[in-house]
């Protein structure tokens, strides 16, 4: 039976991780969760999963929560409570879920300490791709991909040599504002970016998908956990969303996965591979579906996407500085203290003034992940 923390249980991710894990009681114990501020929903899983250990890293809501739990449980509290979770001998399988550059940490102490990761964040990967990698190798660490995108690729690849692979096409639905003109895209609101056509998510990635941004992260994210040059990566408007993901081979073939929208898929196979076990989900009805199209990505109308491979390209510390930005103009959007169409510009300031460190060490990618942040609020503030 493997042992699972869930990192992130309270986000659309780790909910539905544990609509998987509890699918299947002989094969998975739930045996730490963490959430950021949610105790209302973290108490319920608390209740129906039973884990001995629990993180909640806003400390005020820990507090409250300590009280309400058994003493049984043990509660940790803040980033240090995270990485005690990846440090637990009693844990086999690492579910990070945690969004944003918050689960950069725990997931390099879930490699070193040879914990097996279903990773469901871009955005640590985004940040230090070639250092996680480096180390997963050294600790003969398994990192699985949870984004259905990813996911799609990892088992079109099928484990086989990379070096063989002649492109990669990573799919996007084109999100909500798919063929609107950029008179249109400055007057969206947040409701409106919000209202995704195909998947429900949380509201930071839900705007990444509105700018195209989350498939840039995705571009990022692919070279990094394939070894792939970004001028193999491309992105594909696909707005039925059927196909998530395609690899053609030197020999002209091209693999495809095909499944539902529903993230429970690729979560279900990340938790079982490298078995395939029977669910009770649905499948495509190729009866029902009339076509599946593609088009070309607008780099000019959606800019976001532009600046990820921008970034892709660069290397160095460019892609940290790219997400620290991102995270922060999107912060600002959801605040009402940006305008939807201004993400980007904000961005590519940043880009334009960062100094770029080619092999950065960890303390690097931190100290940029700073000066970014800070970076990004100075541009806003001087154009307000």
């Amino acid at each position: 039976m493997k042992r699972i923390a869930v990192l992130g249980s309270t986000g659309s991710i780790g909910q539905n991780a544990l609509e998987v894990i509890k699918c299947f009681p002989r094969k998975f114990r739930v045996a730490a969760l963490s959430a950021h501020s949610n105790i209302e929903l973290l108490y319920q899983q608390i209740k129906a999963f039973k884990p001995e250990k629990v993180c909640v890293t806003d400390k005020q809501k820990a507090l409250i929560l300590k009280r309400k739990i058994s003493s049984k449980t043990r509660l940790f509290t803040d980033s240090e409570g995270l990485e005690e979770l990846c440090k637990d001998s009693g844990i086999d399988t690492v579910v990070l879920a945690i969004s944003g550059s918050m689960a950069l940490t725990p997931l390099i102490k879930a490699i070193e300490n040879k914990k097996e990761v279903c990773l469901a964040n871009k955005e640590a990967l985004v940040m230090a791709g070639p250092i996680i990698r480096r180390k997963a190798r050294d600790n003969k660490t398994k990192i699985i991909p949870i984004d259905s995108e990813q996911s799609a690729i990892w088992q079109c690849i099928a484990g086989g040599d990379s070096s063989k692979v002649k492109n990669i096409y990573l799919t996007a639905s084109g999100g909500p504002f798919l063929g609107w003109n950029k008179k249109q895209l400055k007057r969206i609101d947040i409701r409106q970016a919000l209202r995704h056509p195909r998947w429900k998510m949380g509201r930071k990635i839900t705007v990444d998908s509105a700018t195209m941004m989350n498939k840039g992260l995705e571009v990022l994210e692919a070279m990094y956990l394939f070894n792939i040059g970004a001028d193999k990566i491309k992105v594909v408007i696909h707005p039925e969303a059927i196909i998530h993901s395609m690899v053609e081979f030197v020999d002209g073939i091209i693999m495809a996965q095909l499944s539902v929208t529903d993230m429970r898929i690729p979560i279900q196979y990340a938790l079982t591979y490298p078995e395939r076990l029977p669910n009770k989900l649905d499948s495509v009805d190729f009866y029902v579906l009339n076509k599946l199209t593609f088009q070309n990505p607008d780099f000019k109308r959606l800019p976001c996407l532009k600046l990820a491979y921008r970034a892709a390209f660069d290397g160095g510390t460019v892609p940290c500085a790219l997400n620290a930005a991102n995270e922060i103009t999107v912060g600002e959007f959801l605040k009402k203290r940006l305008k939807f169409i201004s993400i980007p510009a904000v961005i590519e300031k940043v880009l334009d003034r960062h100094r770029n460190k080619i092999k950065p060490r960890l303390d690097d990618i931190l100290e940029t992940d700073s000066w970014a942040r800070r970076e990004a609020y100075r541009v806003i503030n001087a154009t307000h």
